[in-house]
């Protein structure tokens, strides 16, 4: 039985294209990078204290690379990270300032590309948050403690308030009355000049 060279480059074609489609259907899953799952803290969190940061992602990953950036800029972790398979945690150091912070981290995949992102959390508590309470608690007491002050130095200062208000009454009556006995004085002297001279 013959064969055509048409049928037979037909099933060429169709062998080398069931072929390629195997390839393609099995680089697929490798050619996947792996991606985060999620992280502790979340993206966008608010929490009120940090002692370690947690990042999961869809495979095991290799060489993680973590930062945590704090509000002035500068770097919270502490020591390197450690990887579990696909669980990567970094340490963060102690008494952490309050304010905005984003975790920038850099792995590995399972497929050999780098991948990386970061994550923004905000922390509540920490040592800057209680300095920025402590002012208003001071000046919530002040007023407190100025009106307990307060009896005690106006009567302190009131004795020399009075004996000042004393002197002052004391001095001002006398020269008063010698104001009024001079007008007076003069006012006689007046009358007798003017009669001594109506005389005839």
């Amino acid at each position: 039985m013959k064969t055509s060279p048409f049928a037979a480059l037909t099933a060429i074609l169709a062998a080398l294209l069931a072929s390629g489609l195997l390839l393609v259907g099995g680089a697929g899953p490798a050619l996947a990078h792996d991606s985060l799952k999620s992280s502790s803290p979340a993206k966008g969190a608010e929490v009120e204290s940090l002692e370690e940061v947690r990042l999961e992602f869809s495979a095991t990953v290799r060489m993680p690379f973590v930062v945590v950036r704090g509000p002035d800029g500068a770097e919270y972790q502490s020591g390197e990270p450690v990887s579990d398979g696909p669980v990567v945690r970094q340490a963060v150091k102690a008494s952490l300032p309050g304010g905005k912070y984003t975790i920038a981290y850099r792995i590995v995949s399972s497929d050999g590309h780098p991948v990386e992102g970061e994550i923004p959390f905000t922390l509540k508590g920490g040592p800057a948050a209680a300095a920025a309470a402590s002012p208003s608690q001071s000046s919530a007491q002040s007023p407190a403690q100025s009106a307990a002050q307060s009896p005690a130095q106006s009567a302190a200062q009131s004795p020399a308030a009075a004996s000042a208000a004393a002197q002052d009454g004391g001095t001002g009556f006398p020269v008063w009355l010698v104001i009024v006995i001079g007008a007076l004085v003069g006012i006689g002297i007046g009358f007798l000049l003017s009669a001594r001279k109506s005389k005839p």
